[in-house]
């Protein structure tokens, strides 16, 4: 695996490699588009097309879904507002947990489990072979121990038939990835992670060793008032907006960190795109840094 962050797009952060697959470090997460809650179609439905199709017109070249995203509703928008997809953009997706009729996100990581799934995401999406697919671990609480063997074992299967180009972690514990490493190569891990959640600091470092990509989620989920307040005055001296710095300062922290905000808004999409490109000075960095210590 090679890396890169000399960007052929105005985007900040540059590009990263993943096997053969060349993406924008500011990507862009799909999960908004649908309804509340993530059930059900988006209240404007035509608004939702024009986001994503505004997205590949700034020059991203990463976008992340799920099938159990509304279910099906993001896959579906996508394949409706992309397809035939430009050479350059990469859809990733992620597999292990489905949607109940309460709106809960109950596990599926048996073989048949996935094995549908995988199908689901091809017909959704409209391919014939996906270019990424996350195992998603855990719950919705966060990361749960025990192994992957198996159902980590039924994606490298699929990717042997060639249904998956490359294969992903999300929601993973570092037992687990390493337990990953001993199966099949994964290209990223994606976790919660962000300033005030620093749990997986030594991971991104290792992982960047190693040329594989960390993609953070929930950029400003779990902030405490005095951290929040933190972020606030930094913002505040800048002129902008609490999330932007955030996302500035994941794409500072360490250069194989992906970010994937989500918005069902094409003004807040530019926003994001213009914040994350924010120059931090030395001062902004360490007072950032500090909100997570």
């Amino acid at each position: 695996m090679s890396t890169s962050t000399t960007s052929t797009t105005s985007l900040p952060g540059g590009t990263w490699t993943m096997g053969d697959l060349t993406v924008t470090r500011f990507g862009y997460g799909a999960m908004q588009l649908a309804g509340p809650g993530v059930m059900g179609p988006p209240a404007d439905h035509d608004g939702a097309l024009a986001v994503l199709r505004e997205a590949v017109r700034l020059g991203i070249t990463h976008i992340d879904t799920a099938d159990a995203y509304g279910p099906h509703v993001t896959n579906r928008l996508i394949r409706e507002a992309l397809h035939p997809y430009p050479d350059s953009v990469h859809v990733v997706t992620k597999v292990g947990a489905v949607r109940d009729a309460r709106g809960g996100w109950p596990t599926a990581r048996e073989p048949d489990d996935l094995r549908r799934a995988v199908h689901s995401n091809l017909e959704h999406l409209g391919v014939e072979s996906l270019d990424l697919v996350n195992l998603r671990l855990g719950n919705a609480q966060g990361p749960q121990p025990g192994s992957l063997a198996r159902a980590y074992e039924t994606l490298a299967e699929l990717q042997r038939e060639g249904l998956i180009r490359h294969l992903g972690l999300s929601n993973a514990t570092a037992d687990q990835i390493a337990e990953a490493e001993s199966i099949a190569p994964f290209m990223c891990v994606q976790n919660l992670y962000n300033l005030a959640h620093r749990q997986d600091d030594d991971l991104v470092d290792r992982l960047a060793e190693q040329g594989i990509a960390y993609v953070p989620f929930f950029p400003l989920g779990g902030f405490s008032p005095l951290q929040s307040g933190a972020l606030s005055a930094v913002a505040a001296r800048l002129g902008t907006r609490p999330l932007p710095v955030a996302l500035a300062w994941l794409l500072h922290r360490s250069p194989n960190i992906l970010l994937i905000p989500g918005t069902s808004s094409v003004a807040h999409l530019r926003e994001n795109v213009t914040g994350a490109g924010l120059a931090l000075s030395e001062r902004d960095l360490a007072e950032l840094d500090a909100i997570g210590r």
